[in-house]
């Protein structure tokens, strides 16, 4: 790895420069990985894989235990590099093996009081938060109102308040404090919104029981409707779901007219899900969207944005139509999934119901000198005319859920997804 010392960097921007180096040599050689990553004690702690949020690529800072998880389907990922104080130790690096150099990784030291705590979040979010110039944020403004409001006296209750309410600025739900008791979450993307999902409806009228009347594989829900319909539930992307849960639900389905792919109400997970699972309804390898990397403290300090493709899977794929439904609750992963899915041929795939929350920043997470955990988005996900997801995806037909049909126990989107696949 090159690095070229710049003799006009002051100390704080060279580590920094370093820190991102390091994070790109990896990523660069594991197109799996993205900086997800945890600072504690001013360390990094841990970078991992993009695709699968719970597969470790490398840690770094003299606590860190080497644990290696699954990873299945990433055999270029091993537990990655140990980085301990000004030394880097390599561990294992299945398939990929490269040299790093030695340096000093961190942040600058606050002192743990609340203006300290304060300072640090604060040039945190300055320095690694990927949307502040798409949203138009001026983050020293905020500053400047919220220092006036830090007082050495305050409680750690007043002083979590303040510093959510700064946090609720960037409107962003990848964004969360988190003390030992407390966790600050920004849910004004469905809050504020129609709900579109009524679960009564759907188990009693739709779905019935699950020990008669729908099948399930891990964490899909499936069955086929009198009207020759197939419709598939999938509530999270945390559920895992393997190849042969996915051959059996699609076979099984195989012999239906349409298909329905209901991710209402998701809030995300796992990407490797979410790729999975939309490898089955593309034939060719489909360019979804790019993906940037942060390489400096400024604002606008990104990489030249990335491709990320969809390779179609060697097992069983759907071929005929679909009909994805979302509401304002799909998040993160599922709003990657419905990118990922509208990316297929036009006409294929149609996403019915209401604008999804978005949440397309890949989160990494950091520490406050007093133990609290700050999360917030650091890589922007574009789809593939580059622009940006994070405040979700339009659907191609709009349809809210009517109060006359819910008097009626209908589920409005899911009429109306009877009717495109009839068509």
């Amino acid at each position: 790895m090159r690095w070229k010392k710049q003799k006009q960097l002051n100390k704080t921007e060279k580590r920094y420069i370093m820190k991102q180096a390091i994070i790109r040599n990896i990523c660069d050689r594991h197109p799996e990985a993205t900086p997800t990553q945890r600072i504690t004690k001013n360390k990094v702690v841990a970078l991992r894989c993009y695709k699968q949020p719970d597969v470790v690529i490398a840690r770094f800072g003299a606590k860190s235990k080497m644990l290696r998880r699954q990873t299945n389907g990433h055999p270029g990922i091993g537990p990655g590099w140990r980085f301990a104080k000004n030394k880097i130790i390599q561990i294992l690096c299945i398939i990929c093996c490269f040299i790093l150099p030695t340096g000093c990784i961190g942040e600058d030291k606050y002192a743990d009081d609340p203006m300290g705590n304060f300072e640090q979040l604060w040039k945190i979010i300055d320095e690694h938060y990927c949307f502040l110039d798409e949203k138009g944020i001026d983050w020293d403004a905020v500053h400047t109102q919220y220092k006036k409001m830090i007082i050495p006296q305050m409680t750690h209750e007043d002083l979590f308040t303040k510093l959510s309410e700064m946090l609720a600025v960037l409107k962003d739900g990848h964004v969360n404090l988190s003390s030992s008791s407390l966790t600050s979450f920004y849910d004004a993307h469905y809050q504020d919104y129609p709900w579109n999902f009524r679960e009564d409806i759907l188990y009693r009228h739709y779905l019935g029981k699950a020990s008669s009347d729908y099948r399930t594989a891990a964490g899909l829900k499936y069955k086929i409707f009198d009207n020759n319909i197939g419709y598939i539930r999938y509530g999270s992307f945390n559920s895992g779901v393997g190849n042969g849960n996915l051959d059996e639900a699609l076979s099984y389905l195989s012999v239906c007219n349409g298909l329905i792919i209901d991710v209402r109400d998701n809030g995300g997970g796992e990407l490797t899900n979410s790729t999975r699972i939309a490898a089955r309804f593309t034939n060719e390898k489909v360019l979804t969207g790019y993906i940037r990397h942060k390489t400096g403290p400024g604002h606008s300090d990104f990489s030249e944005p990335k491709p990320i493709y969809l390779e179609p899977s060697n097992s069983i794929r759907w071929q005929k139509k679909v009909v994805l439904l979302t509401n304002r609750r799909c998040y993160s992963a599922t709003n990657d999934f419905v990118n990922a899915m509208r990316s297929i041929e036009s006409g294929k795939i149609i996403q019915l119901g209401d604008r999804t929350g978005g949440g397309s920043g890949l989160p990494f997470s950091s520490e406050l000198p007093n133990g609290w955990s700050i999360r917030f988005s650091a890589c922007p996900h574009y789809d593939k005319n580059m622009q940006s997801i994070e405040d979700g995806i339009a659907p191609h037909i709009t349809v809210h859920m009517l109060p006359e049909d819910e008097l009626k126990n209908k589920d409005t989107l899911i009429e109306e997804a009877f009717k495109v696949l009839s068509q």
